[in-house]
C-alpha cells in the first residue's frame, strides 16, 4: 500500500491527512469519529486503516481500544514509516497503560529499522526507561540521541552519556 497522491491510496490519506490537520479545532471524539469514517471505506483488515483508528483512540487517551488496533496493524503487515510509527505509538500506549518493560522490548525490537525515527525511538524508550526506574539510563540514551544535533559540545556531550550508561 503506498501513499502515492495520484492515486486512491493517496486520496484516501489526504482525507486523513486533513483530520489530523484540523484535529485542534475538531477535538478528540470527533477526530475518532472522522477517522473511523474514512476507515470504513477500506477493508476491515486494511493495516494502514487500523493504524489510523489505532492513533486516534490514543490522542483522545483511549489507549485500551488502540492497543489491540495498533497490534492488528502491526500483524497485518503495516510497512515503511508507518510500521516504525505504530511501533512507537503502541510502546507509548503500553508504556501509558501501565506496562514499561514491555514498551522498551517493543521499541528494541523497531529500532534496527526506525531509520530517521531512530530519535524518537530512544526518546520514547526514555520515559519507559524513567517508569521502569532506570532514570540513569533513561538520560544516558536520551543525551546521546541528542549529541550528534548539537552545533558544539558533542564530544563532551557523547561522553557524558557513555559514563551515564556507564554508571547505570
Amino acid at each position: 500500500m503506498g501513499t502515492d497522491a495520484t492515486g486512491p491510496t493517496g486520496d484516501w490519506q489526504a482525507r486523513v491527512d486533513a483530520v489530523w490537520a484540523a484535529a485542534d479545532e475538531l477535538g478528540e471524539l470527533e477526530v475518532v469519529r472522522r477517522i473511523d469514517a474514512l476507515a470504513a471505506e477500506r477493508p476491515g483488515d486494511d493495516p494502514l486503516a487500523l493504524f489510523e483508528r489505532a492513533g486516534a483512540r490514543d490522542s483522545a487517551g483511549l489507549e485500551t481500544e488502540a492497543e489491540p488496533l495498533y497490534r492488528r496493524a502491526i500483524d497485518g503487515g503495516l510497512s515503511g514509516s508507518e510500521r516504525v510509527q505504530a511501533h512507537i505509538q503502541l510502546a507509548s500506549t503500553i508504556r501509558n497503560l501501565g506496562r514499561p518493560l514491555e514498551s522498551i522490548a517493543l521499541l528494541d525490537e523497531i529500532e534496527t529499522e526506525s531509520g530517521e525515527l531512530r530519535d524518537a525511538v530512544v526518546a520514547f524508550r526514555a520515559l519507559a526507561r524513567v517508569d521502569a526506574g532506570d532514570a540513569r539510563r533513561a538520560a544516558s540514551d536520551a543525551l546521546g540521541a541528542l549529541a550528534p544535533h548539537l552545533p558544539r559540545y558533542r564530544i563532551s556531550l557523547a561522553a557524558y552519556a557513555a559514563e551515564l550508561a556507564a554508571s547505570a
